[in-house]
Formats: C-alpha cells, structure tokens, sequence
C-alpha cells in the first residue's frame, strides 16, 4: 500500500492544533464554572449540565488528540495505516475520513458488535 504519509501527516497536525485549542478553551469554561457564584438550585443545576457537558466534550476531544499523537508517532515508526488488530493495510478510503483510524473497517465493526454484547 502506498499511501502519502506527508498527507496524512499534515492533516493530523493541523486537527492537533485545533483540538489543542478546543481543550484549552474547555479548560477555561469549566475553570469558569466552577468559580462562578451560584445563588439557588437553579443556578446549581444550570452550572453542573454546563460543566458536566463540557467535561464530557472536553475527555472526547482529549481522547481524540491522543489517538492523532499514536497516528504521528506511527508515520515516524513506518507502522501508519495498519490495523491494530488483523496487522493489514488500512484502506486510504478509510484513512481520508479518519486519519488516526486504529483499526481497519473489518476489524472496527467486529470490535463495535463485541461492545454491543456486553451491554
């Protein structure tokens, strides 16, 4: 397979920057929450939906930006674009709508369909 790693490299770097901001403006909404003066139960509320919300964004964009620094570290180890779990290419199709896929579709399904049973 040859796919061009300068590619997906620049756009893995570009969505780190950006999910870096992102988690540094969540940061701050939540820092500010916390500080604000709540008055009654309504306050109360309406601050913790807000913060809890907010957190909840915050651990996705996180995971997401740990999953894109595995992704760089791979195009520098020459193991990019292959799956975790069967040890075959990555197809670029896949790659183009998520370029820190760790898995191949196959393999991403099998594993979503196992989650399901555990439920």
């Amino acid at each position: 397979m040859s796919i061009n790693l300068n590619h997906f490299k620049e756009i893995l770097l570009m969505r780190k920057v950006e999910l870096e901001k992102i988690l540094f403006n969540l940061s701050s909404e939540i820092n500010d929450i916390s500080r604000c003066e709540i008055k009654d139960d309504g306050d109360f509320a309406a601050a913790s939906m807000d913060s809890g919300r907010d957190y909840q964004i915050y651990l996705n964009q996180k995971k997401e930006l740990e999953e894109i620094n595995e992704a760089l570290k791979k195009i520098e180890e020459g193991t990019y674009g292959i799956c975790e779990m069967c040890d075959e290419p990555i197809q670029e199709e896949r790659l183009k709508i998520k370029p820190h896929a760790k898995y191949c579709i196959i393999c991403r399904e099998y594993i979503e369909k196992e989650g399901q049973k555990d439920r």
